[in-house]
């Protein structure tokens, strides 16, 4: 909304498509073209949309839902700018817009000598100004946005949510873990701060969310369910013994999945009880900063777990899953091979990616919106991308 206003200050013309109720109400009254038929005549609906409309640029959050991958080859067919806003991969200051596909799609290359090449011509970043997302703020914003959404049968009969349950399902979920969280996080914080003391060797895989686009579409799991499943096989019949493995809950996770209670039967069969740890929640760079190693699928806990120098075990598709950052062996070789990531190519990673990728702001306090949008305005603008740019030198 706050982009759309600023772009019209500037003098340009938007346009929203709206979805569902929750888009509605978020939108208010500025122009807008209402979806509200099926899913498989929608992009013939954006092909005679886009052909009648004159537009020149889609702005999209995220490039993974099936409304935004047909926007995406609509907006190819038709030569226009295809920006991608998500959260960033250098959270919590900072947001990615990308033209064209982040996360997996991103156009970011692989090759770590690309990184040390540019690094010297772009600036040195550090951490932006601070933007804070608390919890609760969070949890406002997807009670504002998912409650209307009671009305889309109605209002919206073509939506169909990308996520595994219906917003009635995951609000009363949110509502029952963060009323318990608070002594969730009294539990965990000692449990973390008995570990440390204890001196004994763990690994650390931090869970990521079975709706996540990260899980669907870059990787080659169906769930979070077969991820542990694998891990924990892994580090039974392969990791030292005297070692510990510590799995981390994700913080927006609703709790459909008993993940406790899986860890557990897999623990016992595998006769590894005691060995692996389960947690709600926890200080999570405490833990980074005292692992013997991390496991994650494609989290942007990745690139914290990097900046702490721990070695990092990448099981789905990355930007940051480079030779000379992530182990790039097998699993079950990780546990007893691998090494820190080298510091000097991180920060050139770290320099370029943002430089190309990165837009200081939030998305959801006030103070993180007016900052991302003042700060994005100038990459929406320009005829290249900073990372097309960085490409053609």
């Amino acid at each position: 909304m706050r982009l759309a206003d600023a772009l019209v200050a500037d003098g340009h013309a938007v346009k929203k498509l709206i979805f569902n109720v929750g888009d509605a109400v978020y939108w208010g009254t500025r122009p807008a073209v209402h979806y509200r038929g099926r899913q498989a005549d929608y992009p013939d609906f954006l092909r005679t949309l886009v052909a009648d409309g004159g537009f020149s640029d889609i702005v999209m959050h995220g490039d993974s839902r099936f409304i935004h991958s047909a926007a995406v080859k609509v907006g190819v067919e038709n030569n226009l700018r295809l920006h991608v806003f998500e959260e960033g991969y250098f959270r919590p200051n900072w947001l990615t817009l990308e033209r064209g596909g982040i996360n997996g799609y991103s156009r970011l290359p692989k090759d770590p000598v690309w990184y040390k090449s540019l690094a010297p011509h772009v600036p040195i970043y550090d951490n932006g100004l601070q933007v804070r997302n608390p919890t609760w703020l969070l949890a406002l914003h997807e009670l504002a946005y998912h409650l209307p959404n009671i009305g889309n049968y109605l209002l919206y009969p073509g939506y169909r949510t990308h996520r595994p349950h219906v917003s009635a399902v995951e609000l009363a979920g949110w509502a029952m873990r963060f009323a318990r969280l608070p002594l969730l996080e009294k539990r965990d914080n000692q449990t973390i701060n008995t570990l440390i003391e204890s001196g004994q060797p763990f690994y650390f895989l931090p869970l990521q969310l079975d709706s996540d686009s990260q899980i669907r579409d870059h990787s080659d799991y169906d769930n979070i369910s077969q991820v542990i499943d694998e891990v924990v096989h892994s580090f039974a019949g392969h990791a030292p013994k005297d070692s510990l493995l510590v799995i981390k809950n994700h913080p927006h996770d609703i709790g459909m999945v008993a993940f406790f209670s899986l860890i557990a039967d897999l623990s016992r069969a595998l006769d590894i009880e005691g060995r692996v740890i389960f947690l709600e929640s926890g200080n999570l760079p405490l833990l980074l900063s005292h692992a013997r190693g991390v496991i994650t699928v494609n989290s942007t806990v990745g690139t914290s777990a990097l900046f702490h120098r721990r070695p990092l075990m990448v099981l789905g598709r990355a930007i940051y899953d480079l030779p000379g950052l992530t182990f790039q062996g097998r699993l079950w070789d990780f546990w007893t091979h691998a090494e820190p990531p080298d510091a000097a190519l991180f920060s050139c990673f770290r320099n370029v990616a943002i430089h190309a990728t990165q837009i200081n702001g939030g998305l959801y306090s006030s103070h993180g919106i007016r900052l991302g949008v003042n700060n994005c305005l100038n990459s929406l603008y320009a005829d290249k991308s900073p990372l097309d740019v960085l490409l053609e030198q």
